[in-house]
């Protein structure tokens, strides 16, 4: 018995281990979600049989394991229907918190994005934010600074505080983090003056050789706009950038 033991154990993988180590997590859920209903006492019953199967099996007693066994080839069936409920609240839930977490660090990003707008227009200090989406905006800057921060509106305000070394150039965000700094983007071979200054013009000429969008702050106005697909948003306000943002984003 001991032998057959540690040969079992000899031959384990690491994919025995975290596979055991996911059944352990799927059913402690499934225990932790049923605690203190009638199901709960279900499942002592049917794991009470499993043990008692495993036991007879170990004695040999023929014909009360073969009727266990032909018990337990149904057991999935009777799971499947005596916890349809719980099943379907359990898989609905985790559902749920996914989304909930993903959506609500989406949320913080797109917060501080804006409050960090808003103060730079109500100071009229110039910015170019450009958040990426699938294609990779980096590939399409010059000489830029590596940041590789979490973002945050008194790092973005420290960035384009007027004089500094980071001032000029844009801010690339990228998953949710400030990837670099001090970007400049190629300006769009048709120079359309009319769509503003130099800032106004980068956010085009970047929005149409990739699928970013980019926030512009005008340092003559304090106006926002936003560049989106080569096409210039101006004149938005806190609500409208922010709406806009979600519905790209």
């Amino acid at each position: 018995m001991i032998d057959y033991i540690f040969n079992a154990f000899s031959k384990f993988r690491l994919t025995d281990v975290i596979d055991i180590l996911f059944l352990f997590l799927l059913f402690y859920y499934l225990l932790l979600l049923i605690k203190g209903t009638k199901s709960y006492q279900m499942a002592v019953g049917l794991l009470s049989i499993f043990i008692i199967a495993l036991v007879a099996g170990e004695l040999k007693l023929t014909a009360f394991s073969f009727i266990l066994n032909n018990f337990l080839t149904y057991l999935i069936f009777a799971i499947i229907v005596l916890f349809q409920d719980e099943l379907r609240e359990m898989l609905a839930e985790i559902g749920s918190r996914l989304r909930t977490r993903y959506v609500s660090k989406k949320s913080d990003v797109l917060d501080e994005i804006l409050n960090t707008v808003v103060a730079l227009s109500l100071t009229k200090v110039g910015a170019i934010i450009a958040i990426e989406r699938e294609i990779k905006v980096k590939n399409y800057v010059n000489k830029p600074v590596k940041i590789d921060a979490r973002v945050d509106k008194d790092l973005l305000l420290t960035i384009f505080t007027p004089n500094s070394p980071l001032h000029d150039g844009a801010v690339v965000i990228s998953k949710d983090r400030i990837e670099v700094a001090r970007c400049f983007f190629q300006l769009p071979p048709m120079l359309d003056i009319s769509s503003g200054g130099t800032r106004h013009l980068a956010a085009i000429g970047i929005t149409q050789q990739t699928d970013c969008i980019a926030i512009v702050v005008s340092e003559e106005t304090g106006k926002m706009s936003l560049a989106v697909n080569g096409e210039l948003i101006r004149g938005l306000d806190r609500e409208g950038l922010k709406t806009r943002l979600q519905h790209y984003v």
